[in-house]
């Protein structure tokens, strides 16, 4: 699963260049705030696994308009990608998407 080009910003974690997304509009479920926003990372330049992180809070789109929703900032998708590759994730080998459940930070 490659992310779209269009609409993703660039990060550097410790000297590698990762893509990072959220989704624009959010998922039905999630603009009724019955699931949490995600955003999705994969390598810059030779894209292998993605990255799907799961905030602790609803996407900014919500129909509900939640006002309380931070905003996903690049030092979360830092942390998110450590933590990734701290816990095994390759970004450069093909494969499923990981999932990692970022709600706590």
């Amino acid at each position: 699963m490659a992310l779209p080009r269009k609409g993703a910003r660039h990060i550097v974690v410790d000297g590698t260049t990762y893509r990072w997304r959220l989704r624009r509009r959010p998922t039905y479920a999630q603009s009724m705030a019955w699931t949490p926003g995600t955003f999705a990372v994969e390598h810059a330049d030779s894209p292998g696994t993605t990255l799907v992180v799961t905030t602790g809070h609803a996407h900014p789109g919500n129909r509900l308009g939640h006002a309380c929703v931070p905003p996903v900032r690049p030092a979360d998708v830092a942390v998110a990608v450590r933590r990734a590759l701290r816990e095994g994730w390759n970004s450069t080998s093909p494969g499923s998407p990981v999932h990692l459940d970022g709600g706590g930070g």
